[in-house]
């Protein structure tokens, strides 16, 4: 395969971008999951070419961290070899489709969404028109998952109504009011035409589809849709609620919907492993799995399709390996980018303050949904928290609480606080049963 690609700033397998502590590779999963097999190939190819470090991205998504100077063709010829890749190279930047780590699995979901997310990435791949787009657009396919994240803002969002209908919505994500109502399937021939039409009406400058909406009402933009459509859309019902979702990330024993079978959830550190722990996480995927780590937007792991005799001591597998197994861990709340140690912009060394916070709260009961950002441009969280600790100086954030009537991170409660004052302001102001905002 050719490994041409178009420059940008976001890493990709193709594309291993430079950090201080070396190359970053990102591998896109198609609707997050990752085989037993392929889980191996990563963790060999990232402790033969990489530092071993790996990271679980807030969009399902993994990367090798550490990539060493003159092994970036070994490290990149090795994944393509685990069937990772595009196939074709200009196909790697748009691979961008959020599913819920349960899809399929979960015994709250309106629809089985996989089968057609499988024909939405075939588009994507397929049509080489498509490949213009920024490897920023991103689609969400909402099911109706209980285990679901829908605060993370998409260009163009899915939304099961039951088990035959979708419902649309641009630039936002299935929590705001959707757009138009069609069949199921319609929804590839809908997001064809539609990316098409995204593509033939933003200028350059508009990558994204609130940039693009900022210039043509949705309304105008469902009316050019609509000429290129050979079947109708159909009005949106005005009553319609998003399905119930958890408010923190999963971590325990969760049935299916499938008779006498379990998903177990557990979160990575701060969103980190080791080649190691994935080594051991594909074995015990297979052991005790169908061979199948499902990697989660809250920077975690799942594993489906578990017998109820062997899910107890799975969980505990988990726990032994490093991973949070808990739902009052602190940890599970926080959301750290990899700060000043790995990222020539970053002021502060986050991801050690949000370890030395999780250790303040732990002798509290406050267990707040908090977000560290070593610099402005919020790299790690595609939303925006209830809280962020935003870096002003190596040792200062100021601190922002999300608010409905504040752009950004919301309303400026503090500005500068040291991590352990930060901890004290949220056991004081965040106690135990608090919503988050």
């Amino acid at each position: 395969m050719p490994t041409s690609v178009r420059p940008s700033a976001c890493p990709g397998l193709l594309r291993i971008v430079p950090a201080l502590d070396g190359g970053i590779c990102r591998i896109k999963l198609p609707g997050g999951v990752l085989r037993s097999a392929q889980a191996r190939a990563i963790a060999q190819a990232a402790r033969q070419c990489a530092s071993g470090v790996l990271e679980l991205t807030n969009r399902s998504n993994l990367q090798i961290r550490g990539v060493l100077p003159g092994q970036e063709s070994a490290l990149i010829d090795a994944l393509l070899g685990a069937g990772l890749g595009p196939r074709v190279a200009a196909a790697d930047d748009v691979r961008n489709l959020l599913l819920s780590p349960a899809a399929g699995l979960d015994p709250h979901m309106r629809m089985d969404v996989r089968p057609l997310a499988g024909q939405l990435l075939d588009l994507l791949q397929d049509t080489p028109a498509l490949h213009a787009l920024s490897p920023k657009f991103a689609l969400q396919l909402d099911g109706g998952e209980a285990l679901a994240m829908r605060e993370h803002p998409h260009d163009l969002w899915l939304a099961a109504e039951g088990d035959q209908h979708l419902l649309l919505g641009l630039a936002g994500c299935p929590v705001d009011h959707p757009l138009a109502r069609f069949e199921a399937s319609q929804a590839v021939e809908l997001v064809r035409q539609l990316l098409l039409l995204f593509l033939e009406l933003a200028t350059p400058e508009q990558s994204r589809m609130r940039q693009l909406l900022a210039q043509i009402p949705a309304s105008g933009l469902l009316q050019r849709l609509q000429t290129r459509l050979d079947f109708p859309l159909q009005l949106a019902p005005t009553n319609w609620q998003p399905a119930a979702t958890i408010s923190r990330s999963p971590a325990g024993i969760y049935p299916q919907a499938q008779s006498g079978l379990y998903m177990v959830a557990a979160g990575a550190q701060l969103g980190r492993l080791h080649a190691e722990q994935l080594l051991a996480l594909a074995q015990l995927s297979e052991q005790q799995g169908d061979g199948e780590l499902r990697l989660t937007p809250w920077q975690g792991v799942l594993l489906g399709n578990v017998t109820e005799e062997n899910s107890d001591e799975l969980l505990a597998a988990l726990g032994d390996l490093g991973l949070l197994i808990h739902g009052d861990e602190p940890l599970l709340g926080l959301v750290a980018c990899t700060g000043s140690v790995a990222c020539a912009r970053g002021l502060a060394d986050s991801k050690h303050h949000a370890l030395h916070l999780a250790e303040l709260l732990r002798a509290s009961s406050a267990r707040p949904q908090v977000y560290l950002s070593a610099c402005p441009r919020s790299c790690a969280s595609a939303r925006v928290q209830p809280y962020t600790l935003l870096a002003s100086t190596p040792d200062h954030y100021q601190l922002y609480q999300r608010t409905p009537e504040a752009p950004g991170f919301g309303r400026l409660l503090a500005p500068a606080m040291t991590i352990d004052e930060a901890g004290a302001w949220l056991a004081r102001h965040h106690p135990a049963g608090t919503p988050d905002a």
